[in-house]
C-alpha cells in the first residue's frame, strides 16, 4: 500500500510546507472516515483514494488537486458533507469533491441514463475546471488496475465504458500514458481471448525484438552525433491495444505486423527547425514509405499533439515507425494539458491549455439539446474518436474535422443558419456536392440559399456531433409539428364518431387524467403521442364516455381477432403498450442477449433494433421506447458472422463442423477468396438461440490457427 510520505516525497519538490500539511491532513481525515469500510480485495478502502492522490502526485499538479484525490469518495460514501470539506480545507477543494461525487441518489430507468448522466455531469463541472476530469481519470486508473476483483459481468461493463469513453477523453487532453494503460487494461477484459494470445506471441519475440531495437537505435544515434543533432533515440513495443487495432483494421495476423516497434527522436533543442533536420537524416539513411509521412507540428492535432511521423524501410528489409519531436513536444505527448496546468499561478491569459478546455466546451455545448441518453452517449463517442483531417477557410484560418467530414459538417460550425441553408460548396474554387468528403489541404466555401432546410438523408453524410445534432433537432421540430397535426385529426374523428367535441373536451380537468396516466406534460404531448401511435385515441375517448358504453368499447378490442398474432411479439416485453405488432430490424439483426431499442414506425408497429445499430442515429428519440427480452420457450433468431482467415483446403469443412457441434443450423453461407493475399472471407447466417451461443461458436473459431478475424456481421 501507499503510504501518505510516498505521496509527500513525490510532491515536496514542487508544493510548499503549507500545502504538504495540508495534503498529510486530508490524509487523516479521510483515514478516519473511511476506517472500517474494505475494497473487494479485502482491502483497507483507504487504499484507492491514496493510490489516487498517488497517480495526480505523479502527474505534479497542484494540492488542491491531491487533496481531492485522497477525499474524492467522503461525501458518496461516508457521513461527510460537502459543508465540513470547505470548512477543513477550502472553496477549492470542495468545488473539486462537490464536482467529483456522483448522482448516487438519482434513480434512472437504466443503466445507459446512469451513464450519460454521470458523463453529462462530469463534462459540466469539466467546463469549469479541468482538474475534475484529471482527478476522475486517476481515479479510474486505479479501479482499472484492481479490476480482477469485480465480478466477472461487472467487469465487461467497466472495460467497455473505459475503452470506449474514458480512454478517448485522456486522448483528447493528451495525456497518452493514461490513454495507453486504460486501453491495455480494458483490452484483456473486452477481448481477453484475443489479449492472451496477443501478449503470448508479443513475448515470444521479445528477444529478437531488442536485438533490432538497439541495432536501429544505434543507427539513428551515430547519425544524429555525425550531424550535430543532441538528443535521444527510444524504443519500445506499440502497445497491446494498438497492436490489435492494427490486426483487426488491415485483417493482418500477427505475423504480418512488422511495425511492432515504435522509436522517438527526442531533440535537446527547442526550435523546430530541428525536427526537420532529423527527419532528413533519417531519410537519407532509409526509403520512406510513401503515404506515412505526417506532419503534426505544422498541423497539431486536436489535443495539440505536434511531432513528426515517418514510416521507413529500416534494417533487413523491415518497416520501422518513427517520430521526430522536441522535449517540449514530447513532455505534452505524454503528460497533455496536465504538463502545463499550473493552477499556482492563477494565470487569466489565453494558452494552448485554455484552447484545449474551449474545444471541450464546444464538444459539450453541442449536446445540450440531446435529452435522449443514447443519443447524447453515442454522439459524444463520436466527438471523442476523430482521425483529423485539416482544411482551410477562404481567410487562410486552418480547421480540423473528422475523417469522413463533408461540407455540412463545416457548414455547421461556421453557424446553425449556415447549416441549415447550405446547398452545396465550392472546394478549391471548385464546386462540390455536400456530400464531398473534405481532404487534407482543401480550401472551403459554403453555397447558401434562403429558405432551404436539412433534410433527413443528411445524416447519412454528417460527422459531427454538432452538425448531427442541429439536423436532428431541426428534423425532430418538423415532426413534431406533424404529429401534433396528425395527432389532433385522430381525437378529433374518433371524439366525433361519439358524439362529442375534443376541443371542449381538451378544455376540461378531465383530460388531466390523460396526461397523469402516461406522464405527459400538455395537450400538446398528447397530439404528439396519439401521432406517433403511443396512445390509442380509443383510450383518451373513453374517459369521457358513460361507464356502460366505455365497457362496450372495451370489447371488440378485447377479441383475439383484433390483437396481433402471438408470433408477431416472441421474447418481447413492452412498457404500457398493448396490441402493437413487433418486427426484428433486418439491418441488425438482434438476438436475446443483445441490448435492444424500440422504434414506433408508423403503420408497422415497433421495430426492434440492436443499441449500437447504426441506424438509431437517424431516429426521433421520441419514437424510441424502451423494450426487454422476455423470453419463454426457446426459438433461434438469424444472426450474420464473417470469418476472415488463410485460404485453405478443408477449411469450410472445419468450419461448418464447429457450428454443426453446437447444434447451430447454416441457414446460408458465402465464400469469396482473394488472390492477392490468400485469404478467404466466409459469410455465415447462423440460427442461434442467443447471443451467449453466439459467442461460444465465436471462441471456438478463433482457436483455428488459420483464422485471423471472427466478427459479427449486420444485415445478412
Amino acid at each position: 500500500m501507499l503510504r501518505i510520505t510516498d505521496i509527500l516525497d513525490k510532491t515536496q519538490d514542487y508544493l510548499s510546507p503549507k500545502e504538504l500539511e495540508m495534503i498529510e491532513k486530508a490524509y487523516i481525515f479521510s483515514a478516519a472516515v473511511h476506517q472500517g469500510q474494505v475494497r473487494l480485495s479485502g482491502e483497507p478502502y483507504l487504499t484507492h483514494p491514496m493510490e489516487v492522490a498517488g497517480i495526480l502526485a505523479d502527474m505534479k499538479l497542484d494540492a488542491a488537486t491531491i487533496i481531492s484525490g485522497l477525499l474524492h469518495d467522503t461525501v458518496e460514501d461516508t457521513l461527510t458533507t460537502i459543508e465540513q470539506v470547505r470548512e477543513g480545507f477550502g472553496k477549492d477543494v470542495a468545488f473539486l469533491v462537490d464536482g467529483l461525487t456522483k448522482i448516487s441518489k438519482i434513480t434512472f430507468g437504466s443503466q445507459e441514463e446512469r451513464q450519460a448522466e454521470n458523463f453529462r455531469k462530469m463534462m459540466l463541472a469539466m467546463s469549469s475546471d479541468i482538474r475534475i476530469l484529471l482527478v476522475r481519470l486517476a481515479d479510474r486508473i486505479h479501479n482499472m488496475r484492481t479490476l480482477n476483483f469485480q465480478p466477472a459481468n461487472r467487469q465487461q461493463y467497466i472495460a467497455k465504458e473505459t475503452i470506449e469513453l474514458y480512454a478517448p477523453l485522456a486522448n483528447r487532453l493528451g495525456i497518452n500514458w493514461m490513454k495507453v494503460e486504460l486501453e491495455d487494461l480494458s483490452f484483456q477484459y473486452v477481448k481477453p481471448d484475443a489479449y492472451h494470445e496477443l501478449a503470448r506471441r508479443v513475448v515470444q519475440s521479445k528477444e529478437k525484438r531488442d536485438q533490432y531495437t538497439e541495432e536501429v537505435k544505434g543507427i539513428i544515434h551515430a547519425e544524429m552525433e555525425r550531424f550535430e543533432l543532441k538528443g535521444e533515440v527510444d524504443g519500445r513495443a506499440k502497445h497491446y491495444y494498438s497492436i490489435y487495432k492494427k490486426m483487426e483494421e488491415q485483417h493482418l495476423n500477427f505475423d504480418e505486423v512488422y511495425d511492432l516497434m515504435a522509436f522517438r527522436v527526442i531533440l535537446d533543442s527547442d526550435q523546430e527547425k530541428t525536427c526537420y533536420e532529423a527527419l532528413s537524416v533519417v531519410h537519407a539513411l532509409w526509403k520512406p514509405v510513401p503515404g506515412r509521412f505526417k506532419d503534426y507540428i505544422a498541423m497539431p492535432k486536436a489535443n495539440n499533439y505536434r511531432s513528426l511521423h515517418t514510416t521507413v524501410i529500416g534494417p533487413h528489409g523491415q518497416r520501422v515507425e518513427i517520430q521526430i519531436r522536441t522535449r517540449a513536444m514530447h513532455e505534452w505527448a505524454e503528460e497533455g494539458i496536465a504538463a502545463h496546468w499550473r493552477y499556482k499561478e492563477k494565470r487569466s491569459s489565453q494558452t494552448d491549455d485554455s484552447g484545449q478546455i474551449k474545444k471541450l466546451r464546444e464538444l459539450l455545448e453541442s449536446q445540450q439539446e440531446l435529452q435522449n441518453p443514447r443519443e447524447f452517449m453515442s454522439n459524444l463517442k463520436m466527438a471523442l474518436f476523430p482521425d483529423e483531417v485539416y482544411v482551410f477557410t477562404p481567410n487562410g484560418d486552418v480547421k480540423s474535422f473528422p475523417k469522413g467530414a463533408t461540407p455540412i459538417d463545416y457548414a455547421f460550425s461556421i453557424h446553425t443558419d449556415v447549416g441549415n441553408q447550405c446547398i452545396g460548396a465550392k472546394v478549391n474554387r471548385n464546386i462540390v456536392p455536400i456530400k464531398y468528403q473534405l481532404q487534407n489541404g482543401d480550401m472551403i466555401e459554403i453555397i447558401t440559399q434562403t429558405g432551404h432546410h436539412p433534410s433527413k438523408d443528411w445524416l447519412k453524410f454528417a460527422v459531427t456531433s454538432r452538425a448531427r445534432s442541429k439536423i436532428k433537432n431541426w428534423i425532430k421540430t418538423e415532426e413534431r409539428s406533424k404529429s401534433i397535426d396528425l395527432g389532433k385529426d385522430l381525437l378529433e374523428k374518433e371524439f366525433k364518431r361519439h358524439h362529442l367535441k375534443f376541443t371542449a373536451v381538451a378544455r376540461s380537468e378531465e383530460i388531466k387524467k390523460i396526461y397523469d396516466e402516461y406522464g405527459l406534460n400538455s395537450l400538446e404531448d398528447l397530439m404528439v403521442s396519439v401521432g406517433y401511435g403511443k396512445i390509442s385515441p380509443k383510450h383518451v375517448v373513453r374517459l369521457f364516455l358513460p361507464e356502460e358504453i366505455a365497457r362496450g368499447e372495451e370489447i371488440p378490442a378485447e377479441k383475439p381477432k383484433k390483437k396481433a398474432p402471438p408470433i408477431s411479439t416472441p421474447g418481447i416485453s413492452l412498457t404500457g403498450i398493448e396490441d402493437v405488432m413487433v418486427h426484428y430490424a433486418k439491418c441488425c439483426n438482434p438476438i436475446p442477449g443483445d441490448e435492444i431499442v424500440g422504434y414506433i414506425s408508423r403503420g408497422r408497429g415497433i421495430n426492434i433494433h440492436t443499441a449500437q445499430c447504426p441506424h438509431i442515429q437517424e431516429f426521433d428519440s421520441e419514437r424510441v421506447v424502451d423494450v426487454q427480452w422476455s423470453i419463454g420457450e426457446k426459438q433461434t433468431y438469424p444472426v450474420g458472422m464473417r470469418v476472415v482467415c488463410k485460404d485453405q483446403k478443408g477449411l469450410v469443412a472445419e468450419l461448418s463442423a464447429i457450428i454443426s457441434a453446437m447444434d447451430i443450423n447454416i441457414s446460408h453461407a458465402e465464400i469469396d477468396t482473394r488472390l492477392h493475399d490468400m485469404q478467404a472471407i466466409c459469410d455465415f447466417k447462423l440460427d442461434v438461440n442467443d447471443l451467449s451461443q453466439f459467442n461460444q461458436v465465436v471462441s471456438a473459431i478463433k482457436k483455428l490457427k488459420s483464422v485471423i478475424s471472427v466478427e459479427r456481421i449486420a444485415g445478412t
